[in-house]
Parts: structure tokens; C-alpha cells; sequence
């Protein structure tokens, strides 16, 4: 039997993530590679599944998402960001990859191009290849990875119908300012691009910048897709629970994608999550006071072993300048000798790039962890280093 596959997906290699989190195991390393808190998410939330799950219908839920949860997302982004959205703006989705998944089948024809920046989250290529569109890269630069107008004029064609914007940014850490979304909002207008806008680290904040999201910028709401996920607000991974956020009439096409994704979402974890985002605005600033004590100590502990550490302003990551530090090493290779001999996983910054071999040698560390798991993970750090320094 001769077998023909889709080639969107059958020359892709297993994801880094996946691989770094195997060899974490392996060698029973610490895993500062895969983006996960090593807690188990608020108690609160998780009695709130479990009542659902004992009490509510198990059965399936309306497609679109329960009218609690939906009600809820609206309510939440119009106290928490500002936002104009009703029920009929939102859809719940099983995670942020199924609602990216979505929207671009639902946006997209074949031929269309995508503009994505690198460094970029792995599964946007794979995604727009498979829903028919083409990705252009734009190479964001470190160490302040900012936008520049002038780069995504000159990668506009007359077949561009869209751009990712990833703000805050994995693995970047970067949190772009409302003059740099401003710049991106009339680039979209002047050229009648939709922005889907991958939002889910919005929450994560390790400053006092708030989030600015590009669906609130005057003339955005009708041609940007925001996308958000309750397992980053409230660090429960795992639930994978989603929601898009959109004018109605784009709402209504992404839910049609989506009823032939996964159809729907588990409703005691919607019903939970639905709860949840009408806690007080305190509770999700203490929560964003927990990453930043957390991003402290392990950017202070690593400078001070001698490690050039990128500054992040959001999300759960920071990033490492190897050659800044001493190490020449390819990213790759300092990464699976950290595991293998010196117990700590890390992701090379190579694998979020469409040529990885014009990555700069700088790698990802996650810091959503206790305090005393990132100290153990920089004094093995500091090992390695001394090991490799030039």
C-alpha cells in the first residue's frame, strides 16, 4: 500500500517541546523548557470543575460555548481592557491552538499570504500552510525585538490578507507598546489586512505597562481576531480552554471552522472558567505579583552567575544571550548538554524560527516555577556555564 500524506504536516519533526520534555524525564532534569507552572492552578477554580462536573450536564454544550462563559469573556475584557463585546463576539474554542486553528480556516483561501515575525510560536506556519495560506517572515531583532513599520510595508503584496501578531510575545517575553500598535493598526487599515491577534499571555504581566490590545485601537474591531486562554490566565494548561473574540460577522465564520475542529469544549471547565474571570481585579494582579517574584529570582540569580538575560515584560519566559555570555555554543547544543549532564532543560530560540539556522544563539528558560526549583535550576545553570565559558 502506497501512502500519500498531507505535506503541511508530514515533514514536521516532533516540537522541541515535546522533545525537551522527554529528556527532562529522562534524566529527571529540571524543566524550565515547556511553558507550565509547576502548581496545580487555584484551588478555588479547581472546586468549581469539580462541582460542575458532579452537578452540571456532562453532555454536549452549544457549539459556540455555554452563554455563561460567552457572557463572561465579554464582561471581562470590556472591565479589564476596555474592550466593546457582547456574547455574539465570542467563541469558545479547546485552547488557543484550536482557536488559531480556526480562524485561520476561517480567513483564509489558498494562495493567501500570512505575515508572521519570528521568532514565532510553532504552530502558526503549520496552521496557515494547512488552512491554504502562505507564511512571510519577518525577523524581529533582539535584544528589544521591536516593530518596525517599515519591514512589514515592504513584506506587503497584493495577496497579504493578514498578519499574527503574538503581544505579549512567547518566547520573546516582549509586550509591544501602543505606539508600535499603533503603527501596526494604520499598516492594517491602509492595506485591509486582519490582524489575529494571539492575546493569551495578556494576564502574565511582569511590569506596570498595561495591555494594550489591537481590537480596542480605533479602527480595529471590524479586522482583528483576538484570542485568549483561560489555562494562561489562571495557569491550568492542561484544561485547554479557549475563546476568540471578534465582530459578529467574523465570530459567526470562525465558529463554523470551529464545529468541525473539536466541536465543543467540556462545560464544567467552561462553567468554572466562566466564574472565574468575574473574580476581582486584585486576584489577577496578586497572581501577576506571584511571576514576578518568581522572574526576579531567576534573572537576578542568573546575571549574577554570569549570564547575559534579555529583559521580558510579560509571559512566563526569559531568554538567554549565550554568545553575550561566554558560551559559544549553537543554542541547540548548549541545550541537550544542560539536560543530559547538568539537569536542566531549556528551548533553543532556533526552534520558533522558519531558518533556524539564522536564530541568534539564545535560548528560553520558563521561570513559572517555586522559588526553591529556580535556584536548584541556577546553580546547575551556573555548572554549565563554567564548563563552556570561552
Amino acid at each position: 500500500m502506497s501512502l500519500r500524506f498531507n505535506s503541511s504536516f508530514s515533514g514536521l519533526p516532533t516540537t522541541i517541546f515535546e522533545v525537551m520534555s522527554g529528556l527532562a524525564r529522562t534524566h529527571k532534569a529540571i524543566n524550565l523548557g515547556q511553558g507550565f507552572p509547576d502548581s496545580q492552578g487555584p484551588e478555588a477554580l479547581r472546586r468549581l470543575a469539580c462541582d460542575g462536573l458532579m452537578a452540571g450536564s456532562n453532555q454536549y454544550p452549544p457549539m459556540l460555548g455555554i452563554p455563561t462563559l460567552r457572557a463572561a469573556v465579554a464582561d471581562h475584557y470590556a472591565a479589564h481592557q476596555g474592550l466593546v463585546l457582547s456574547p455574539e463576539h465570542v467563541v469558545v474554542t479547546s485552547g488557543a491552538t484550536e482557536a488559531l486553528a480556526a480562524s485561520f480556516l476561517a480567513l483564509l483561501s489558498p494562495g493567501d499570504e500570512v505575515i508572521v515575525l519570528d521568532p514565532a510560536y510553532d504552530a502558526y506556519r503549520p496552521l496557515i500552510a494547512r488552512a491554504g495560506g502562505v507564511g512571510k517572515t519577518i525577523t524581529l531583532r533582539p535584544p528589544h525585538w521591536r516593530l518596525e513599520p517599515a519591514e512589514i510595508e515592504a513584506a506587503i503584496t497584493n495577496k497579504t490578507r493578514a498578519i499574527v501578531l503574538n503581544n505579549p510575545m512567547n518566547p520573546t517575553g516582549r509586550s509591544f507598546s501602543r505606539a508600535e500598535l499603533m503603527g501596526l493598526a494604520n499598516i492594517c487599515q491602509d492595506h485591509d489586512l486582519v490582524a489575529i491577534c494571539d492575546e493569551v499571555w495578556e494576564h502574565v504581566r511582569l511590569t506596570d505597562q498595561s495591555h494594550v490590545s489591537l481590537y480596542g485601537l480605533p479602527g480595529m474591531a471590524e479586522r482583528t481576531v483576538k484570542i485568549g486562554s483561560a489555562g494562561k490566565m489562571f495557569g491550568v494548561t492542561g484544561w485547554k480552554v479557549g475563546f476568540v473574540c471578534a465582530e459578529p460577522n467574523i465570530a459567526k465564520v470562525i465558529g463554523k471552522a470551529h464545529q468541525f475542529l473539536t466541536f465543543t469544549t467540556p462545560p464544567h471547565l467552561q462553567a468554572a472558567v466562566a466564574q472565574a474571570l468575574g473574580w476581582d481585579k486584585a486576584w489577577y494582579d496578586e497572581e501577576a505579583q506571584g511571576y514576578q517574584a518568581a522572574y526576579r529570582v531567576l534573572h537576578n540569580g542568573l546575571q549574577e552567575q554570569g549570564f547575559h538575560v534579555l529583559n521580558s515584560e510579560a509571559t512566563y519566559f526569559m531568554c538567554l544571550d549565550l554568545q553575550q555570555s561566554g558560551i559559544d555554543r549553537p543554542a541547540l547544543e548548549f541545550c541537550l548538554e544542560a539536560v543530559e549532564s547538568y539537569g536542566v532543560a531549556a528551548i533553543p530560540l532556533q526552534s520558533f524560527y522558519e531558518k533556524p539556522k539564522e536564530a541568534p544563539p539564545i535560548i528560553r528558560l520558563c521561570f513559572a516555577k517555586q522559588e526553591a526549583v529556580l535556584r536548584d535550576a541556577i546553580g546547575r545553570l551556573a555548572q554549565a556555564r563554567r564548563a563552556m565559558v570561552t
